[in-house]
């Protein structure tokens, strides 16, 4: 019986940029079906450690690669875990919901789309870039019936049930006309020795009536030492672990002895996965056995705000028939955890002495390791002293605290800081200056998370971390110039109060306001404004809302005319109105919206018409 199926609708449009679009390299179709047989392998030798019949099953666990001149027609095949027909749905029909959309949005956008083809997962539909026709014969390991999967990459595809005496999968490509050179032996091994040298598994060559021949070393690339290991094949090992294709920006390859040995090959990515702030986003290390692969799904080795770090940890210390229980309560983990972290931190500490390399990383990931201030109490300090910050000082540079607290000039001991949502709003905005004018530099924090490590990272090497609410230094300072008068300004602050009693709690003159006429600002104590605004937009709970404080500038020329127009019933309308636009202007300054838009735009025109 055939079961014909259609693609998943994302898939279609993939496949048809794949089968349509240009490549600079269409070399990587082996790279990634060969990459696919390894973690086919790398599975069924995991699950032969607790069913060591499915180990003697298989045999000795290899990739073979058979090209057929005559039929033009290229094989990968690998007798590792195989696929049931759910399997194959699953794998070859659809693309993992939280990457689909971004996939294609990136596709669109970006001029190479084989760039992205790693990056998302989707690494077996680069074969459609040299086939017309893509057969998948595979039986799963344990189970009975195998399974012919078959698709032109247009069509949708077949599924019927097959004959097949071992476990495994074979990938049957039928080449498109100009891609017959795919079939050519001595291309062949020159692709496989640029990409596939790292596999942990022989490599196998068909070669016809001469036989065949392994083409890679077939030894796991950690456990060898630096002096051994090229720089590409550091490369190609990273092309492989992480399916990305960009080059890493830190390789760390390491060897803890002592009382607990253990190994790694760890890599930060030069860009940002797609799905580094989803949920579901899986972390990226590896765990090996005496290089026995035991799983990728260990949250423990690596915290949260390291999950952009791919790569191989191995130990000789630990049983092979670790559970997932035993993974999570297991000290030793915790120690391989401790000593990858603190390598880590180094590196990346040598590496930020280097500005603008550094800042690729930062642009990169730094919003996720920012994380850390908030999660990791042990590394704090080493990571506050690795993260980086726009400031008043430079809002084009980043900064670390070390630098900004060499720029602190008196009395001032005080790391200070300001969030919202944009760096150029935020220089802007009207409480800063005073600040400016005491020539304190401020903090520019922008990213969601500096709202919450901020909560519980209060000091950073006996400099106090505040934000400019909070500052408990006098910010006042002589003014030249004329101030409203005490009477009237007071008269004009209740006016507005009285107007404004449903947008904010009070209204107050303000000494820190040096140009503009008016700020907005919470109550003493209360969740910041930006705080607010991000609870509200991730539709989160709160207890009660902040209490807005308008602040008004006594020496501003626009606040002392409304001060004296305030005495005349005739200015009434036009005082409030005034009030209003400067009450908008201010939430603007916040990034907060106006109540009523079309007020501010009608008015605006008006009074600026008035003034040409």
């Amino acid at each position: 019986m055939t079961d014909k199926m259609n693609f998943q609708a994302e898939v279609s449009k993939l496949l048809d940029i794949v089968v349509n679009s240009l490549y600079s390299d269409k070399q990587i179709f082996l790279r990634e079906l060969i990459s696919n047989a390894s973690d086919a392998c790398d599975k069924l030798r995991y699950l032969a450690l607790t069913n060591q019949e499915l180990g003697t099953k298989a045999g000795k666990l290899q990739i073979t690669v058979l090209p057929d001149d005559k039929e033009k027609t290229l094989v990968i095949q690998d007798n590792g875990i195989g696929m049931n027909k759910e399997d194959l749905i699953n794998h070859l029909g659809t693309i993992a919901k939280s990457g689909t959309a971004d996939f294609l949005k990136n596709a669109k956008e970006n001029g190479s789309v084989v760039d992205l083809i790693g990056q998302f997962g989707v690494g077996f539909y680069s074969a459609f870039m040299v086939a017309n026709k893509v057969e998948v014969l595979t039986k799963k390991a344990g189970e009975e019936k195998a399974y012919l999967w078959t698709s032109n990459g247009v069509d949708g595809y077949e599924i019927v049930e097959a004959e097949k005496q071992q476990n495994g999968t074979e990938v049957k490509l039928f080449l498109k006309e100009n891609e017959q050179n795919y079939v050519d032996t001595i291309y062949l091994r020159h692709i496989i020795r640029t990409y596939s040298d790292h596999i942990a598994y022989p490599i196998v060559l068909a070669l016809g009536e001469a036989g065949e021949e392994t083409i890679n070393t077939a030894s796991a690339l950690w456990a060898k030492h630096k002096s051994e290991v090229t720089e590409e094949q550091y490369k190609e090992f990273y092309h492989h672990i992480s399916k990305n294709f960009d080059d890493p920006w830190l390789t760390l390859h390491f060897k803890a002895e002592g009382n607990m040995e253990y190994s790694g090959l760890v890599y930060v990515p030069s860009t940002q996965p797609y799905d580094l702030f989803q949920p579901d986003k899986k972390k990226g290390l590896k765990l090996y056995v005496n290089k026995v692969f035991i799983s990728d799904k260990v949250d423990e080795l690596v915290p949260n705000y390291l999950r952009f770090v791919v790569g191989v940890v191995d130990s000789a210390d630990l049983p092979l028939n670790l559970s997932r229980e035993m993974l999570q309560q297991s000290p030793l983990i915790a120690k391989i955890k401790q000593g990858t972290v603190s390598r880590l931190l180094k590196d990346l500490k040598k590496r930020s002495e280097n500005y603008e390399d550094y800042k690729v990383f930062w642009d990169s990931f730094g919003t996720a390791f920012k994380e850390g201030l908030y999660e990791d109490f042990t590394n704090r300090d080493e990571i506050a002293t690795l993260s980086r910050f726009y400031s008043t000082f430079d809002k084009t540079k980043l900064t670390s605290f070390d630098e900004y607290i060499s720029r602190i000039k008196g009395e001032s001991k005080a790391i200070y800081y300001i969030t919202g949502d944009d760096l150029n709003v935020l220089a802007n905005n009207p409480q800063l200056e005073a600040f400016a004018a005491k020539g304190i530099e401020v903090l520019l924090l922008t990213d969601p998370i500096d709202e919450f490590w901020t909560q519980v990272f209060k000091t950073y090497q006996g400099h106090a971390l505040k934000h400019i609410s909070q500052a408990d230094e006098d910010l006042s300072f002589e003014r030249e110039g004329v101030k409203a008068e005490a009477g009237s300004l007071e008269r004009l602050l209740k006016k507005m109060e009285e107007l404004f009693k449903e947008d904010v709690s009070k209204v107050v003159a303000t000494e820190k306001l040096t140009k503009s006429p008016a700020s907005l600002t919470v109550e003493d104590g209360q969740m910041s404004i930006h705080l607010e605004r991000l609870m509200k937009g991730h539709q989160q709970q709160i207890a009660y809302a902040s209490s807005r404080v308008l602040e008004i500038n006594p020496y501003n020329p626009l606040i002392i005319k409304l001060s004296e127009m305030i005495f005349d019933p005739k200015n009434t309308s036009q005082v409030e109105e005034i009030s209003r636009l400067l009450l908008d202007q201010a939430k603007i300054a916040e990034g907060e919206p106006v109540k009523d838009p079309s007020f501010f735009a009608d008015k605006l025109s008006e009074y600026l018409l008035k003034a040409i």
